[in-house]
């Protein structure tokens, strides 16, 4: 038991945006961040990234666990376009206060 969590600690998990090729911008989690953008760019799955091809990784960020990563994007994927420039941008003062107010 101890041994395995030991390998879970070391596995790293990550929160990612994409820019798309028509300027949008998508949010993800996944724990092999190389394999996850290799299948966006590949069509691998079916989905909003498929028919915007290609995407541009703009944004990535190491997190404890899957589950944190998935929480996080869930919270990213409500922000306005704003928000998520100003996160990818590293312009805090801006995040927070885009945080104030949904203007």
């Amino acid at each position: 038991m101890i041994l395995r969590q030991a390998q879970d600690a070391i596995i790293m998990t990550w929160l990612y945006i994409l820019k798309c090729a028509d300027g949008s911008y998508y949010t993800g989690s996944a724990k092999n961040l190389e394999k996850r953008l290799a299948e966006h760019n590949t069509k691998m799955f079916d989905g909003y990234t498929a028919k915007r091809l290609p995407v541009k990784l703009v944004y990535y960020c190491e997190m404890p666990t899957i589950h944190d990563a998935f929480l996080r994007e869930r919270q990213i994927k409500g922000w306005t376009r704003k928000k998520k420039e100003a996160l990818i941008n590293g312009e805090w003062e801006k995040l927070i206060e885009y945080s104030k107010s949904r203007k």
